[in-house]
């Protein structure tokens, strides 16, 4: 029975290029779980976008010498660019600078505001003193007052998960230019959190198949949650829609606040450009699915904060209230977060030159190679290390030695005695115990993907190459000219599996997959791409900007075992990947930094 399910993806900060640690947290695990779902015959709408609210634009603007807007139109191209080539198929990727998006922003704040869960209070905000400008939560750092990390963040401890205030820091710091910043008072609005502790409670009880380290992370924070501020003192955000506030220039949402609404406003801009204004609500509502992808650092904003503006927009916390202009809507199915990418047991770092960006990888391996690699060894549960030598053996071994290397000989084998795919006769139980383990591949890796397990799930698909691989050289159809109906029978079985796997692997690598369909004698689109276009903002004249979208329907792939058609005509085919310099495995290319 098909679902409606809503993929929402965690959204990159438009202050720089995004590096493969990025995509390897929120990219790559999203789309190959909507191609899957996709392909089960599900509807889906998956949504993201360029994030591009707060005080760093502003820093980073300054240092590259434009404005705010110049900044963020020019990486947020660049962002949607990497993210085409990486073949991420977006129903629509957007940004949170668009008419929409303050609309949408601002009426979900007012169904807080009138349920009482946005409270004004005074606080001691932080202000550079050589610049007189506002520095971020994030921008500060310290020794942690509870566990005392000295890389705390001003709004939270990556060391123990506490939130944080910005003047609780010991010893705090700017981030920008190591200034101890001064504290003065300032009014903000504040989104009341401990009125949802209740149902965030209840709510987190019923979560029993989400990763054991995101539901165990979220339910110890629960009993510390404070009000938190959802209002900055900066020029560069989305307007407060309240008389008193309004009008005041250097008083914005902050930018968390702003960002994690971006799933609803994306939402809402799909619908309104497909020309069904409430298209969305068959994705918010109801018994429609919504799985949240990012990584580890954005799970407290998943798990707690975002569903608390849904409770409180719902008017379902402690308080009470009436839903907003959106009705009901649902909170997250799930919260699928991957933990961190890293370079010789580092974060990735632009500052320290540890960084791999997303577009110089795209030129020189191509999308497939390291969708593959974040698949298969990708920080799916713990921090994983990237290496040069992993991801070339990976490569080689697995991609070009085993599943390149059996398509290649099947399709050239048929191609060179038959010209098309061979009538198989009297299958014999080797071939039809490759055919079993082939079929019931499907449930297998089909079970693992649903749950978000790429690990398991590519391994397993894995399996099946590996057996068809055994299969070929115990059967030696080269050796059996004397025996044509054996040998095509040999070859038949041996394609059959190659288009079960090239089925099986198409969420992971749906641009060889395309071209393994292609090979088979196949015609049409199998595994069809996200279009970057040109779009006219609908609520700001003469305001364009780039978005991800895709016709996404008018794929064949399906999640089955389709028989391959007798005497379909192949072609002989190229190498489906190319081999990698050993060497690589060293150093890497001349513009990487060295990874050891």
């Amino acid at each position: 029975m098909s679902a409606s399910v809503l993929t929402a993806v965690a959204w990159p900060y438009a202050n720089g290029p995004r590096h493969i640690g990025h995509v390897s947290g929120f990219g790559v695990p999203s789309d190959v779980f909507s191609r899957f779902m996709r392909m089960s015959g599900n509807r889906v709408l998956m949504v993201s976008g360029s994030d591009e609210h707060g005080t760093p634009i502003s820093v980073q603007a300054e240092k590259e010498g434009l404005t705010t807007r110049e900044l963020v139109d020019k990486y947020h191209r660049v962002i949607a660019d990497d993210l085409h080539g990486l073949g991420l198929s977006y129903d629509l990727f957007t940004r949170t600078t668009t008419g929409n998006h303050y609309k949408v922003v601002q009426e979900l704040f007012l169904a807080l505001w009138r349920n009482g869960y946005v409270v004004p209070r005074t606080e001691m905000g932080a202000i550079s003193p050589s610049t007189g400008r506002t520095l971020p939560d994030r921008y500060i750092e310290g020794t942690c007052p509870i566990c005392g990390y000295d890389g705390a963040r001003g709004d939270q401890c990556d060391n123990c998960g506490n939130q944080l205030d910005p003047v609780d820091l010991k010893n705090p710091r700017s981030r920008i230019n190591g200034e101890t910043p001064k504290f003065v008072e300032t009014e903000h609005l504040f989104l009341d959190l401990p009125q949802f502790i209740d149902a965030l409670g209840s709510w987190l009880q019923t979560r029993t198949e989400w990763r054991p380290n995101v539901l165990k992370f979220s339910q110890n924070l629960i009993g510390d949650l404070r009000p938190r501020a959802i209002t900055r003192d900066l020029d560069w955000g989305i307007p407060i829609p309240l008389d008193g506030w309004r009008d005041q220039p250097m008083k914005r949402f902050y930018v968390w606040f702003d960002a994690v609404i971006g799933y609803l406003s994306a939402s809402v801009e799909w619908a309104r450009r497909s020309g069904d204004d409430d298209a969305w609500k068959e994705f918010w509502t109801g018994d429609a699915q919504g799985y949240y992808f990012m990584g580890k650092d954005n799970i407290v904003f998943h798990s707690l904060i975002w569903p608390s503006l849904l409770l409180g927009q719902n008017g379902q916390g402690a308080k009470g209230g009436e839903p907003g202009a959106f009705g009901a809507l649902n909170l997250p199915t799930e919260v699928v977060s991957s933990e961190f990418l890293t370079m010789s047991g580092s974060k990735f770092s632009t500052s320290r030159g540890t960084v791999i960006y997303v577009t110089d990888f795209l030129r020189q391996f191509g999308p497939d190679a390291l969708r593959y690699f974040i698949s298969v060894a990708g920080p799916e549960n713990q921090d994983t290390d990237f290496t040069w030598e992993e991801f070339v053996r990976r490569t080689n071994f697995e991609l070009a030695n085993e599943w390149g290397n059996l398509v290649n000989r099947s399709v050239s084998m048929a191609h060179k005695n038959v010209g098309a795919v061979p009538r198989p006769t009297s299958p014999t139980a080797a071939d039809h115990e490759l055919l079993l383990l082939s079929n019931k591949a499907f449930d297998v890796v089909g079970s693992n993907l649903r749950r978000s397990r790429f690990k398991q799930a590519s391994g397993e698909a894995m399996k099946v190459v590996a057996a068809a691989n055994r299969y070929l050289s115990d059967q030696e159809p080269w050796k059996l000219k004397d025996d044509p109906e054996r040998r095509d029978t040999v070859l038949h079985t041996a394609l059959q599996v190659v288009q079960d796997a090239n089925t099986l692997l198409t969420p992971f690598l749906p641009h060889s997959a395309q071209k393994v369909h292609e090979l088979l004698g196949g015609t049409g689109v199998w595994a069809a791409q996200p279009e970057l276009t040109e779009v006219a903002d609908l609520d700001v004249p003469d305001r364009e900007y780039p978005v991800l979208t895709g016709d996404y329907a008018a794929e064949q792939a399906e999640w089955r075992s389709t028989p391959i058609e007798v005497g379909r005509p192949l072609a002989k085919p190229a190498p489906l990947f190319a081999k990698l310099d050993p060497e690589l495995g060293e150093t890497g290319p001349e513009w990487a930094p060295i990874v050891r």
